[in-house]
């Protein structure tokens, strides 16, 4: 590691890998002899054009894309997307159906509604979003234009253990907190969605990867710069797009390829996270409150109980080098977002830490 680098278990903006900082660390100042920075550097040359198609080849690659799916570098977040979406695919019965696991998905349901019909299909809110709804749960209409579901819940650390089937309805998810970190049969959605700044690049990117069917029927009133035809149209270049993120995306997507793919990152990913909830498993001190089956990879959340030890974990673990533990304010708490960049030497790190704050409190 570079000297004075910290464990950062933020949910986001987060660890990216150290290899892949290294070479936009090189290249920074005259990328690949163009005499200037990536940062400086106009979207419409020849040496960025490069780039972006470049970010788009590996990411299909790693993702394994159908040809038939257009991949989309937008900017506003996966929030501005609760809207985007509504209004691109909610134009035929002008119904959607929401599963509504955690903060993010009732944010997205809310925000639809302001554009058609919107059904809530599912919720766990009265579990307090402990586990993700089983499938014979699920009331889903047949003619809705889409289903949507967040894949996994950054604050409550839930996960959607199976693909819900939505028959011909086309399946929209909000992968924004995991995308990239396990292999996912893209043809099975219409539609994914993801801020990149938890797996992918720095904060202010976003990824659309939408099947080509389902663009071109946006609403009237649609901004031009969430259309996502007009978007595609322009190969993401109808205005200035996030250019270094998208140039860091690029480099992550290369450094996936390079450790062996999704694939390989996931084995290191399920160990990260088993060796963790084992550890909680067992505790007598630290409790993990997630239905089993619902268990979220990349974010792990964790309380004692009391709220005065929770702070003092929290502040102790940050004097050793464990950043950004504290949990989200909606559930209070830990919460450990482990993301495919936090090496597992940072995860066993918190682990011998939470061992000897347990046998000291």
């Amino acid at each position: 590691m570079f000297e004075n680098r910290v464990f950062n278990f933020s949910a986001g903006p987060s660890m990216l890998p150290e290899t892949v900082l290294e070479q936009a660390q090189k290249e920074l100042l005259n990328y690949q002899g163009s005499g200037m920075s990536i940062l400086e550097m106009s979207h419409r040359s020849k040496v960025y054009d490069a780039v972006i198609v470049a970010a788009e080849a590996e990411l299909r690659r790693v993702m394994n894309i159908p040809e038939n799916y257009k991949v989309l570098f937008l900017q506003g977040g996966a929030t501005l997307q609760f809207a985007a979406v509504a209004m691109n695919l909610m134009t035929k019965n002008g119904k959607a159906d929401y599963i509504v696991t955690g903060s993010f998905s009732k944010k997205a349901a809310k925000e639809a509604k302001k554009y058609g019909d919107v059904h809530i299909a599912g919720s766990t809110e009265s579990e307090n979003f402990c586990r993700i709804p089983r499938q014979s749960e699920l009331d889903l209409r047949p003619d809705a234009d889409y289903v949507h579901i967040c894949f996994n819940n950054t604050i409550y650390g839930t996960h959607w253990d199976y693909i819900p089937e939505t028959g011909n309805v086309p399946l929209v998810a909000d992968m924004s907190s995991c995308i990239l970190s396990e292999e996912v049969d893209v043809s099975k959605f219409g539609l994914i969605y993801a801020g990149a700044q938890k797996n992918m690049a720095p904060a202010g990117l976003t990824i659309v990867i939408v099947r080509e069917d389902l663009i071109g029927n946006a609403m009237p009133t649609t901004p031009v710069v969430m259309d996502y035809k007009e978007l595609a149209d322009a190969n993401s270049m109808y205005n200035t797009p996030p250019t270094f993120p998208i140039y860091i995306a690029k480099l992550v997507c290369e450094w996936i390829a390079s450790i062996g793919g999704i694939k390989a990152l996931n084995v290191i990913n399920v160990r990260k996270a088993k060796a963790l909830y084992d550890f909680l498993d067992g505790s007598k001190l630290f409790k993990n409150t997630v239905s089993p089956e619902s268990r979220s990879l990349m974010n792990v959340t964790f309380k004692t109980g009391d709220e005065a030890l929770d702070a003092k974990f929290v502040k102790e673990a940050a004097e050793v080098g464990l950043l950004t533990l504290k949990g989200h304010r909606a559930v209070g708490g830990m919460r450990a977002s482990i993301y495919n960049a936090v090496p597992e030497e940072g995860v066993m790190k918190l682990i011998e830490f939470m061992k000897e704050f347990e046998q000291a409190n």
